[in-house]
């Protein structure tokens, strides 16, 4: 059975051209429900410990200089299918990739800078959910 909750992060490069607001809308408009949400700055220790799935690989250094850049919004999201209706919410990684109408396709910079980040699983959601938000913090 899929899970109902989703995380997402607005990351740096969109939330300093002032995108947060407008991709806020564009998830609620598509029938998320935020559960919990904060604007924080990830130090390099936990942007490592975050993306620690992706240590070794070649992107590795430049996400987590690139996500310790600046302030990022964080959510819990959710839905039915929430991972699965994220994710085709967001579009493709690559922004070139994505079709059209995706929040990547309309506000990402690049690979790297791809406005968003969005769980690949129900266990990386939960997983990522704990990272940011203590239960308490769940509405």
């Amino acid at each position: 059975m899929a899970g109902k909750i989703t995380l997402t992060i607005i990351k740096p490069g969109a939330v300093s051209k002032g995108l947060t607001g407008t991709i806020l809308n564009r998830i609620c408009e598509e029938g998320f429900r935020i559960a919990a949400l904060q604007m924080t700055q990830l130090t390099r220790s936990e942007a490592e410990r975050f993306y620690e799935v992706h240590r070794g690989k070649p992107f590795y250094e430049g996400l987590v200089e690139f996500m310790t850049s600046g302030p990022i919004v964080v959510a819990i999201l959710e839905k039915e299918d929430a991972v699965e209706a994220y994710r085709a919410l967001i579009g493709a990684t690559d922004p070139e990739k994505a079709e059209e109408g995706t929040i990547r396709k309309l506000y990402a910079q690049s690979v790297r800078e791809n406005a968003v980040h969005g769980s690949d699983s129900d266990e990386s959601a939960d997983r990522e959910a704990i990272f940011f938000f203590s239960m308490s913090e769940r509405f």
